[in-house]
């Protein structure tokens, strides 16, 4: 139970100004509680129950949704004319303690879902009390509340300490390729809501697409990882005007949907030419998902100081050649960038070679988004598993298309695409195949 408010302070964060309070109670477990705004009567306050999770919420894991689920709800508990955060120490995977839960993750890595994996251990499913947090709740004065939550549980178990849920508000995730069966356990298995997106604001905003069904069956090879190429074309083939204008080809539906793909993989991939002339972020900004190294192929570094590959709301990899000037590498890595040496061929990053020093660097899927020359390269060398096209209705006439000359001379020697997947966004269209290998 709780015996003692620890301690107040004001809070400033990038999500806003919060009074924190810290609770402690008899065991030593502290219950930190940030609240914005004025709560007046305690009256239909929004309200998360966030358990601590070390390896999600400060490093960052993709193993599981929690550090994004928590900079969600901070967010939108910003937007809200009140709210609180309460983050639960003690409650660290599901209960069983930080060391259990590593070892939870190696019997994961055997092939136990999240759920079998404590039982395999001899620890329960989930231990969590929300007694305490109920308590702190009605020490702040709060009387009924909104519930950040995917999991019922916590509903039925703050109701039973004596809290009022009066509804319940759902804080969905773009899933990550290596966390979908973690989410889908949780949904299946334990109640939770199901994995789909969000929007990143106050507002749940559903996508008419599935992501995941457009990456296909994730399948990193010992040599590369999955690849993905995916573009935006008009009816009639182009992907930017005679001018080099492609802002914006496709609408913002299936923008979403790009930034959920994006959320989805370890990488996405973009040549320097496209770096250069469209100087993109390539971050996740229109779902709540976790952004993926940016990766730019770069022979020579000659994208500037200044392009937005190089800002801090994501880590960026460039992978370069001998041709490049050492000092310059230097001062990219000074200034927390990665770089990579590759071999070059004709000129230019060895594409193969550029995939497979992204493999030894653990990742598994690479999402390519351009440019023309990026996606050809990949095409002929047979380098590609997954294409993804979006269609625009709107006809261009003479512009820039997205596959240049493969040598192809008959049609049968052309790269077949099967398992063919159609989805409508908005006014856009999404293909999606498999590309079968070659024989």
């Amino acid at each position: 139970m709780i015996t003692r408010a620890a301690a107040r302070a004001p809070l400033p964060t990038s999500f806003g100004v919060f009074d924190v309070h810290a609770f402690e109670d008899s065991v030593g477990h502290i219950y930190v509680a940030l609240v914005h705004g004025d709560l007046g009567d305690g009256q239909d306050v929004l309200v998360r129950l966030h358990s601590e999770c070390l390896t999600g919420d400060v490093f960052g894991s993709l193993r599981c949704d929690c550090g994004i689920q928590l900079r969600v709800a901070l967010r939108m508990i910003a937007a809200a004319p009140c709210g609180v955060l309460i983050y639960a120490t003690g409650h660290e995977g599901r209960g069983i303690g930080l060391v259990n839960k590593l070892r939870a993750y190696v019997a994961q890595d055997e092939g136990a879902d999240t759920v079998d994996a404590n039982v395999m251990l001899g620890l329960p499913v989930d231990s969590r009390d929300y007694t305490d947090a109920a308590a702190v709740l009605d020490r702040l004065g709060v009387r009924t509340i909104r519930l950040l939550t995917n999991n019922p549980k916590k509903v039925t178990g703050l109701r039973a300490a004596g809290a009022t849920v009066d509804d319940v508000v759902p804080l969905p995730t773009a899933p990550h390729h290596r966390n979908l069966g973690y989410l889908r356990t949780k949904t299946e298995r334990l109640g939770h809501g199901a994995p789909t997106l969000a929007t990143d604001s106050a507002t749940v905003m559903w996508l008419p697409a599935d992501a995941m069904d457009l990456l296909g069956e994730v399948r990193a090879r010992a040599d590369r990882p999955y690849v993905v190429l995916k573009y935006a074309q008009s009816v009639d083939g182009r992907i930017a005007t005679a001018t080099g204008d492609s802002k914006w080809i496709s609408g913002e539906p299936e923008r979403q949907v790009s930034h959920a793909l994006r959320a989805a993989c370890d990488a996405v991939l973009v040549g320097a030419g496209t770096a250069v002339r469209d100087d993109p972020e390539l971050t996740v900004r229109l779902v709540s998902g976790a952004s993926p190294t940016r990766v730019v192929l770069d022979s020579t570094l000659r994208l500037s100081a200044s392009a937005k590959l190089f800002s801090p709301e994501a880590a960026t990899l460039v992978m370069t050649t001998e041709r490049s000037d050492a000092a310059r590498r230097q001062e990219l890595r000074e200034r927390g960038v990665q770089v990579a040496v590759v071999p070059e061929d004709g000129g230019k990053v060895d594409l193969a070679a550029a995939l497979t020093r992204l493999r030894e660097l653990g990742m598994e899927t690479v999402l390519v988004e351009g440019g023309a020359q990026v996606i050809t390269g990949l095409l002929a060398r047979r380098l590609v598993d997954r294409l993804i096209v979006a269609v625009a209705p709107v006809v261009l006439g003479s512009g820039t298309e997205a596959v240049d000359r493969l040598d192809v001379a008959r049609v049968s020697d052309g790269i077949q695409l099967v398992n063919r997947l159609v989805v409508p966004v908005g006014d856009d269209v999404l293909l999606a195949w498999d590309v079968r290998p070659s024989l």
